[in-house]
């Protein structure tokens, strides 16, 4: 049997004769616990797949399912009939790029259009021909450089280092390896180099991971962003600076953007360019890996927002055009190009490419010890449109139809499997717009594997209401479907806003609801107007009714949790290169004589609120009134019962709440609290009892009856 790619012949003769001698006398053993293992990972019986039976709907699309799994578990299959296991194939890390060993340095790339390849570097004083490696027949091409007579290394530790090639086109070119795990840029020519780094005392983590959260809320951070000065900070700024207001704040994960190097910081780390490597211009690895071990000191998850949906187009520093093809990690032609984000599309049939992003995944979790992945970009991967110029109303046959990239599925299903297996406690989130069906169900229900998804539609209804919606014409009832609208059993994460809002072009909320009053009206020493009350009275209720019935997790972005004024705009020419807007205002939320400092109370407050009375992991919702021309959304979750009046002006006295739960209410948060930036309107009452009335109101056994004021929201909990 022979597994061939659409880059290279790989099969099992390529396997080296002793590893195939010691499979083949392993033969009956590994197929038997392969088996066992099979039988209790995954579900080949397309008729018993879990996900059919909690949704007849899906049943007329099971061809979908039936090839998708079984091109799955193909490939599964012919990675550990090759590789051992899917956890040994993803540690290509060990075998390929610098591999340090106490004989020396292995040095190796999968090159299969280059005609020549050499290493050169500071080492060699840029000699380009000094060091040629030698190649097989499947395109890898390796170098091994044994240690120095006085026991040193060829390459010193931060040594710059690259690739001199003549590649497919007979061009002699300059290239950053593969599979580097540090670079350094140029100042002065902006140019990116590849490091050495093999550092003589290696980090030593101190901590294990914590405890998996059932809740899961999550700050999403940028590193360079993540200061005061107009400047690039830098990971330890944050490990020192930032991560102890994350704790304070109650969030108990952290998901950090623009981890693998990108050339362009413009880009938001976005464009890739060197998927081993750190980011170089935000401090050393080891800078990163100290920023880990002190969050999961704090008891915080960290997050890496992966890119593997595409690659930057960038020849220079990248690995577009490695060796010359057009085709080695991509597509060929113009489907290897991804028009609307000017970058590159991989081939995921491809086996080294395969081998490449699984061990990325592999190095991240092992290396780092990164608890899990945002993986960007997800619906231009399930088909092969790339969702470009797509709508989808949730019809079933916009998704299992001969769109899909089959490809990309299958590569999204082992990707999930190698995290769960590395960590059966890593977090997956997908950011996927299109809805596709399964996406959030495990691989033996009949899933792609994915923990999470992004609620991306919330963000966008709250935006659009804020630009082109007058608050009297506010639908409860489209609110209300829209942080509902998620399929039964797969979790999202949802969110008011996080990065995307608020880019060059947009704004943030904040922004949205308080205008040019957010530079002169927002100290607390000065009269409330019309638009602060507004602002600060919405600002706090969107936010916890995205949190309260939005999803199964919840996201802010960093800063916006105070309602950080302005938008996102890196450096670059249309802004004369400005770091103006790549800051964070964090002085406006210390300072307790600004409206920003409320917010971020409101913002501790109801955290600690879920924190105390988890509703995130309760299934169980149930809205009991969205009442349009009173503007009242109200409804049970967890152990707790929301009332809002979203109503401009309308406030209501001896209101009726309906209610399942037994027993007198006590108010354990109200968005009115004068702490908040409130006027505790119903102040009278937070330490009163409502009490419960036996008579059934609003679809409930019980009522209780309340003052209820414009433009707020209370939480209730019965004493039961």
């Amino acid at each position: 049997m022979q597994y061939i790619d659409q880059g290279s012949a790989i099969s099992t003769k390529s396997v080296s004769g002793r590893r195939l001698q010691k499979k083949n006398s392993l033969f009956y053993q590994q197929s038997v616990l392969e088996n066992q293992e099979f039988t209790q990972r995954y579900e080949k019986n397309i008729d018993e797949l879990k996900i059919f039976k909690d949704d007849h709907q899906l049943q007329p699309y099971k061809q979908h399912f039936s090839i998708r799994n079984a091109r799955f578990f193909e490939q599964l299959e012919q990675i550990v009939k090759v590789e051992s296991s899917l956890k040994d194939f993803a540690k290509g890390y060990e075998k390929y790029g610098f591999v340090v060993s106490e004989s020396g340095i292995l040095y190796k790339e999968w090159a299969p259009g280059a005609k020549e390849v050499y290493l050169t570097g500071d080492f060699n004083n840029w000699d380009k021909t000094q060091y040629s490696l030698t190649s097989d027949t499947f395109g890898n091409w390796e170098i091994f450089l044994p240690r120095n007579e006085d026991g040193t290394y060829v390459i010193a530790h931060g040594s710059r280092v690259k690739t001199y090639i003549k590649n497919a086109k007979d061009e002699y070119v300059y290239k950053i390896p593969a599979w580097i795990r540090a670079t350094w840029q140029n100042e002065e020519n902006k140019m990116f180099d590849g490091v050495f780094h093999n550092p003589e005392n290696k980090y030593e983590f101190k901590h294990g991971r914590p405890v998996k959260p059932k809740s899961l809320k999550i700050y999403e951070v940028h590193i360079g962003m993540a200061g005061i000065e107009p400047r690039v900070h830098t990971f330890k700024e944050f490990t020192q600076q930032v991560l102890p207001r994350v704790v304070k704040l109650g969030y108990n994960v952290i998901q950090i953007m623009a981890i693998q190097e990108h050339a362009y910081y413009g880009s938001f780390g976005y464009h890739v360019t060197n998927f081993f490597a750190v980011s170089s211009r935000f401090g050393s690895p080891d800078d990163l890996k100290e920023l880990i071990d002190t969050a999961h000191q704090y008891g915080i998850h960290v997050l890496m927002d992966l890119v593997h949906s595409h690659a930057s187009s960038n020849v220079q520093d990248g690995i577009n055009q490695w060796d010359g093809t057009e085709y080695q990690y991509f597509h060929a032609g113009t489907k290897g190009n991804h028009d609307l984000w000017d970058s590159k599309v991989f081939d995921y049939s491809k086996w080294e490419v395969m081998r490449f992003l699984l061990s990325n995944l592999s190095w991240w979790i092992n290396e780092y010890q990164f608890d899990g992945f945002r993986f960007d970009g997800i619906t231009s991967m399930l088909y092969v449109h790339h969702g470009n110029g797509q709508g989808y109303t949730g019809g079933l046959h916009e998704y299992f139809n001969e769109q899909a990239d089959l490809d990309s599925l299958v590569y999204l299903m082992l990707a999930n499997d190698l995290i769960h297996e590395i960590n059966p406690d890593a977090i997956t989130i997908a950011e996927e717009v299109s809805g596709y069906p399964s996406l959030c169900r495990t691989i033996k229900e009949g899933g792609i594997g994915f923990d999470y998804r992004m609620a991306m539609a919330v963000p966008d209804k709250w935006i659009k209401l804020l630009k082109e919606i007058k608050d009297d014409d506010w639908d409860m009832e489209d609110i209300t479907n829209t942080l509902t609208n998620r399929r039964h059993l797969e979790n999202c994460i949802c969110y008011a806003e996080c990065h995307d809002q608020a880019l060059v072009g947009d704004k943030t909320l904040s922004m949205w609801l308080f205008d040019k009053e957010i530079y002169t009206q927002m100290s607390t020493l000065t009269p409330e107007t019309l638009v602060t009350f507004r602002g600060m009275a919405l600002h706090k209720m969107i936010r916890l009714i995205t949190f309260a019935l939005g999803g199964e997790g919840y996201l802010t972005f960093m800063g916006n949790e105070f309602g950080h004024p302005e938008w996102i705009d890196f450096p670059r020419e249309g802004n004369g290169w400005s770091y103006h807007h790549a800051t964070r205002r964090w002085d406006l939320a210390d300072n307790q004589t600004l409206r920003f400092s409320k917010l971020l109370q409101f913002d501790i407050e109801m955290l600690s609120l879920e924190s105390k009375n988890p509703w995130l992991p309760d299934g169980q919702q149930w809205v009991t009134e969205k009442h349009n021309d009173m503007k009242v959304i109200i409804f049970e979750r967890g152990s707790l019962l929301f009332v809002f009046n979203f109503h401009p002006s309308q406030s209501y006295e001896h209101f009726k709440v309906g209610t399942k739960f037994n027993g007198d209410h006590f108010i354990v948060l109200d968005t009115d609290d004068v702490r908040f930036g409130g006027h505790s309107r119903v102040s009278p009452q937070y330490d009163k009892p409502f009490t419960l009335v036996r008579e059934g109101w609003q679809g409930r056994p019980n009522h209780i009856q309340i003052y209820l004021p414009n433009r707020c929201a209370i939480v209730f909990k019965s004493n039961e």
